[in-house]
């Protein structure tokens, strides 16, 4: 971690290096939350509003404008500080947990699927113990404090699959495929960090994005999804104008999240996510979060932030 803090990170033109550790923390969980939030309303008008299901299509349409916005920053290959193999492991857990968590929204209510994604940081730090590069491990009360955040959130999911209509087993498989994937994910990404503080968030995720996107072809292909997709958007146009608007808020939140592992590691950038998806969870239930369930969800936020807090200083 002494090399990662030693190497010079930006965020936008944004200097994070000089900055108190506090604010490196916030900078980085603006963009994030403001990429995701904006990530949710759309995903929530494309696969509940329309009933398109096609996560693998738009996963690949992202890539696209990923690759655009990157070339737009200045980045090339020439800036590359380490082999395209490095990349190859990350680019199909990144390509494969995008696929699943956009395609599983066609089973699972945007809510329901908000919970299941929140409950990674438990896989994320148990993950960290194999990756190598890291064997990073844990307190004994920091796994703990994740489990009863896990298990939290889980409740909280099960009260709303008996009324939600979109919840179902499929669904469910997606989205613990997608969390598995999430686990290796983040763990590789601070690993390379770790390794070569020399990495870019650009380079990254420039190159995740060149390998990864090959990788989308043969599921597209074998479900008909490619197929199916661009007869209904060809259809309905507009939705290539949300597709495109959903990728730069989300290029946003990909960089912040690269930031936030890069200076914090990946556990704690994990930390963060509940909290941003409790903070948009509101807007589709009108319910206060804080003092439902009994007010279990009150103090399971009361541990992420006592985490947070301990991680940043």
């Amino acid at each position: 971690m002494n090399k990662n803090e030693e190497q010079t990170r930006s965020l936008f033109g944004i200097s994070l290096t000089d900055r108190p550790k506090w604010q490196q923390f916030l900078i980085c969980s603006s963009g994030f939350f403001f990429g995701y939030l904006v990530n949710g309303v759309c995903e929530e008008y494309v696969y509940n509003r329309l009933q398109f299901s096609y996560g693998w299509y738009f996963t690949f349409i992202q890539g696209f404008v990923y690759l655009v916005l990157i070339y737009l920053q200045g980045f090339t290959t020439k800036q590359m500080m380490n082999p395209w193999k490095t990349y190859v492991k990350l680019s199909a857990v990144l390509m494969g947990s995008h696929g699943l968590t956009k395609g599983s929204l066609a089973f699972l209510n945007y809510p329901a699927q908000l919970m299941f994604k929140s409950t990674k940081v438990l896989p994320v730090m148990v993950m960290g113990a194999f990756i190598p590069g890291l064997r990073r491990k844990y307190p004994a009360h920091e796994y703990v404090s994740a489990l009863l955040l896990v298990v939290g959130l889980i409740l909280f999911t099960l009260a709303d699959a008996q009324t939600s209509p979109n919840f179902s087993m499929i669904g469910v498989i997606m989205i613990s495929g997608a969390l598995i994937m999430d686990s290796f994910l983040g763990n590789l990404q601070e690993a390379i960090f770790t390794m070569n503080p020399e990495t870019t968030q650009m380079e990254m995720l420039f190159c995740s994005t060149v390998v990864g996107l090959p990788m989308l072809i043969p599921p597209m292909l074998l479900t008909g999804e490619l197929f199916k997709a661009w007869n209904s958007c060809s259809q309905h146009l507009y939705v290539y104008g949300v597709l495109v608007f959903e990728a730069m808020a989300t290029f946003i939140g990909q960089v912040s999240v690269l930031s936030l592992i890069a200076l914090f590691g990946a556990a704690t950038t994990a930390m963060v996510n509940p909290s941003h998806k409790l903070e948009a969870f509101p807007q589709f239930h009108n319910v206060n979060i804080l003092t439902c369930d009994n007010g279990k969800k009150g103090s399971n936020i009361t541990i992420v932030i006592l985490d947070i807090h301990k991680a940043i200083n």
